[in-house]
């Protein structure tokens, strides 16, 4: 019987940019039609990756905004992120940029695993951020880029498996960066 590892992230956007609709689709596997503003919900799902088994527990968040303070409780013990904007809301774009900032300095400007992601590209006629601006903020972050429709079940599961990869991505990482090297000149 594998190893379960708990995995813990937490999922950041502006108001009404689906985060609930994607934690919901991601666990439930059904698109729930309703608004009803998040206070603050918890998802846990087991996921299998090839031969490792992670109990994911999502966090999902009420909308931030741009002054927004994040609690630590966003920060101690978050293995990763899921970062949300809406691809038809320009404004929940640039709240997303000062978020990772908040979030980036929250982590002692380490290294986070960061998976963006723009949703509602069901909606494309209404679109305001273009996949490619999406693409160019994520690489400057190190982070991956992905959009989805949770209402069409667009790549939902796809998310929160590669937030995952980039928890494992980013704790290998760590003793690459950090080496030391040390050279001795001989004469």
């Amino acid at each position: 019987m594998p190893l379960v590892r708990y995995r813990k992230v937490v999922i950041l956007g502006y108001r009404s940019v689906g985060k609930t609709s994607l934690a919901h689709q991601f666990v439930e596997g059904e698109f729930s039609e309703g608004y009803d503003p998040t206070v603050e919900n918890t998802y846990s799902k087991i996921v299998t990756l090839g031969k490792d088994e992670f109990h994911l527990h999502l966090v999902d968040t009420a909308g931030q905004d741009e002054y927004s303070i994040l609690p630590y409780s966003f920060i101690i013990g978050v293995h990763g992120y899921v970062l949300v904007y809406s691809v038809t809301s320009l404004h929940s774009f640039q709240v997303i940029e000062s978020l990772y900032q908040k979030l980036h300095e929250g982590h002692g400007k380490t290294r986070v695993p960061v998976v963006l992601v723009g949703n509602k590209a069901d909606l494309s006629p209404e679109r305001e951020v273009q996949a490619v601006e999406g693409k160019k903020l994520a690489e400057s972050w190190g982070a991956t880029f992905m959009e989805s429709s949770a209402r069409e079940n667009q790549l939902t599961q796809g998310i929160f498996t590669k937030v995952i990869q980039e928890i494992a991505r980013v704790e290998n990482s760590y003793g690459q960066e950090r080496r030391c090297h040390l050279m001795f000149l001989i004469h």
